[in-house]
């Protein structure tokens, strides 16, 4: 028995599950509480301490730590909304947002679904299919290659995974003897992440730019173009920075585009909030690429132009309500907003190729300062913060890596791009390693701030270059002078006699203090060292290497400098042997270098360490077998994502520590490959000694290509 109301009817929604985690299941609860709706969280064992589950009225444990078995289970969701009183279910996104069988189920249960209808769902989850009814309702589509019948004229061409998205089953291909290696490649990748092998051929845009169109459709036939957005920076075919308005669209462009999305939502009966995405090319050509059949990402963004509460929409079209006619503000964004998504991740070498990294840790503190709004649209131009952590959170390997969401909205794009700029270089980010880097210098670049923001942004800029500290060799050096009078008074502090000295002060000459600090960069440059001397006399601060600067003050978590005549203060914050920095300068991580080394904790030359916990999905050497570098050895699995772990060098492997299942942690020795002579003498050996290294390998380039659809999480 199905709970939705027939139509012209209203059925009010008092109590609402959310079937979600993080970030989206606390935006969700921001409108419900704004209605006065109850709320409903459910969380996996790895989720028990999420924010997400102490802002929900009632919360229901999954017991379980992979999605499947815990978000992905349909029985599970339904019985938790039974037993919280829910009477309604929001899906969120990703997870089972866009299954038509849990929509069913939810319905079949009495409880009201909060998307659309089944049928749409089912008719928009595959590509083939999808991209066939476009067609037929006059929507631009990229015609379908068969691959059996693809010419050099056709060259190049992507094949596609028909029921999959995220960059799983999707190759590129140049030249026709590639072409069946590739097809056989994308089936085995889209039949293991989507249960069905069918994949495609279409033609390849290299350089296209992800324009999408937000829609609402209400049961009553009434269907709204609520805005466009554009999506084109992204890794590993992950949106990274979303925008509203499209800097590419100009009027007539953006007519053409709601007049296709309407007819794609017409199409298939559409009812709820949905997002029409294309692929446009830069003289103004769009074509379909898929349909999303639930919330968005980038919602935020098309919020902050509209003043549209799409959460809000979504739970009064699911209770009936008619949207208005005719609607509110359409075509008239108010002013520019920029969302970057803010993840715990780096950008490492992986044999000379740069590439993204997740990590995983405890988020220590999290801050974007008091005049941030959360979850909902600005009261003025200002930033939005949509997060899924607090300070003390912790970062686990079960589920995607984003942090948080971060807006900015203001009068103009350039506006809006300076002010977000500028609230990620200034937050309080502790802990887990992130993109921000990346983020602001995105945000800043010349070519972004000219709207030249295609697929290929981050291969055509260099990733290493726009993965550049933002804090520079010289704030790094007065970071850590900082880092070290900063300590040297926590401990002084803490002394049972003489507390008010200056930490190393001496009424006669005598030998300075001495601190030692590294910082790791994450370009696999290797971690430099940053040697401190200093001492207190008479006449204040002497530090070697330091002319000119004068100590103000130094207190255990801050301390104000005068540099170059100019007052600066460095706020300091430690965790065990990490020392956060913040200043003017730039945010700075270090780690506090121990007086005497560890012998035991060196790692041999030539062993590759995990980057991150996770599975062995599969491993290609035997202990035995010569390889060359860059050859990938093994792959792992974290964070919903596959990283291919390649050997340091060329040689023989001595070791292989791992076997296909395992369960590694970060830093563990996957392998070693040794030279051949010094394979052939050490065989037997345990390994021990040699230089110590980082980081050996990691995971492989996936690249940007122009119609490749995005994921979401």
């Amino acid at each position: 028995m199905s709970s939705q109301p027939p139509a012209g009817t209203v059925n009010q929604i008092t109590n609402v599950l959310v079937a979600n985690r993080s970030e989206i299941a606390r935006r969700v609860f921001a409108t419900c509480r704004a209605l006065g709706i109850s709320t409903v969280a459910v969380y996996s064992d790895a989720d028990a301490d999420s924010p997400h589950v102490d802002e929900a009225d009632a919360a229901v444990r999954l017991a379980g730590q992979a999605p499947s078995e815990t978000y992905l289970r349909h029985d599970l969701l339904i019985e938790a909304a039974r037993a919280g009183g829910a009477d309604a279910v929001h899906p969120g996104y990703g997870f089972l947002s866009e299954n038509a069988e849990f929509a069913r189920a939810v319905a079949d249960a009495g409880l009201t679904w909060i998307g659309p209808p089944p049928a749409a769902i089912e008719a928009m989850g595959s590509k083939v299919e999808s991209k066939r009814i476009m067609a037929e309702a006059g929507v631009p589509v990229l015609a379908e290659l068969d691959p059996d019948e693809v010419t050099e004229a056709e060259l190049p061409v992507l094949v596609k995974a028909s029921a999959g998205g995220g960059g799983r089953g999707m190759r590129v291909v140049h030249r026709l003897d590639q072409l069946a290696e590739a097809l056989a490649g994308a089936e085995a990748e889209a039949g293991s992440a989507f249960g069905d092998a069918t994949v495609f051929c279409e033609r390849y845009v290299a350089t296209g730019r992800h324009i999408e169109v937000q829609i609402l459709a209400d049961e009553h036939g009434a269907v709204w173009p609520v805005g466009e957005r554009e999506c084109s920076i992204q890794r590993r075919h992950q949106k990274v920075v979303e925008e509203a308005p499209s800097p590419l669209v100009d009027e007539t462009m953006r007519a053409e585009l709601f007049d296709a999305a309407s007819k794609a939502a017409k199409a298939i009966d559409y009812r709820g909030a949905g997002t029409v995405e294309f692929l446009a090319t830069d003289d103004g050509e769009f074509f379909f690429l898929e349909m999303n059949t639930r919330l968005q990402v980038e919602h935020p963004v098309t919020e902050c132009t509209t003043g549209i509460d799409l959460v809000a929409e979504q739970v009064r079209i699911a209770e009936g309500h008619p949207l208005p006619d005719p609607p509110a503000r359409q075509h008239r964004p108010r002013g520019h907003a920029i969302e970057v998504r803010l993840y715990a991740e780096t950008v490492v070498d992986s044999g000379g190729e740069a590439e993204w990294q997740p990590q995983s840790g405890t988020v220590h503190r999290f801050g974007f300062g008091r005049s941030v709004a959360e979850f909902t649209v600005p009261r003025a131009y200002g930033v939005r913060v949509d997060s899924g952590v607090d300070s003390g959170s912790t970062v686990g390997v079960q589920y995607d890596p984003m942090l948080a969401k971060v807006i900015a909205w203001a009068p103009t794009r350039a506006e809006a791009a300076r002010m977000l700029a500028a609230s990620l270089s200034g937050a309080t980010l502790h802990g887990v390693a992130t993109n921000r880097d990346v983020l602001v210098n995105v945000l800043r670049h010349p070519a972004f701030l000219a709207g030249e923001t295609d697929t290929s942004f981050f291969s055509r800029h260099g990733l290493f270059t726009l993965a550049t500290p933002l804090a520079g060799e010289r704030a790094h050096r007065l970071s850590a002078l900082a880092a070290a009078l900063a300590e040297a008074r926590h401990n002084r502090d803490g002394a049972a006699v003489l507390s008010g000295l200056p930490s190393g002060w001496r009424n006669l000459p005598s030998q300075p203090q001495y601190k030692s600090y590294t910082s790791y960069h994450g370009h696999g440059d290797g971690e430099p060292t940053y040697e401190i001397a200093y001492r207190m006399t008479r006449t204040g601060l002497h530090a070697e290497g330091y002319p000119g600067i004068e100590l103000v003050e130094a207190r255990g978590d801050r301390v104000t400098l005068v540099v170059d005549g100019v007052r600066r203060v460095f706020e300091v914050a430690r965790y065990g042997e990490a020392v956060c920095v913040d200043s003017p300068f730039g945010p700075v991580t270090l780690r506090r270098m121990p007086r005497f080394a560890d012998p035991e904790a060196a790692v041999s030359e030539g062993s590759m360490l995990a980057p991150m916990p996770g599975a062995v999905l599969r491993v290609a050497v035997a202990t035995g077998d010569r390889v060359e570098a860059g050859q990938p050895v093994l792959w792992l699995e974290a964070m919903k994502m596959e990283h291919q772990i390649t050997a340091p060098t060329d040689g023989v492997v001595s070791e292989l520590n791992v076997s296909t299942g395992d369960q590694v942690d970060l830093g563990a020795v996957l392998a070693v490959v040794r030279p051949p002579d010094e394979a052939a003498s050490a065989s037997g050996a345990d390994g021990a000694g040699g230089e110590s290294r980082d980081m050996a390998g990691n995971a492989s380039s996936a690249g940007n290509a122009g119609n490749e659809e995005a994921s979401e999480t």
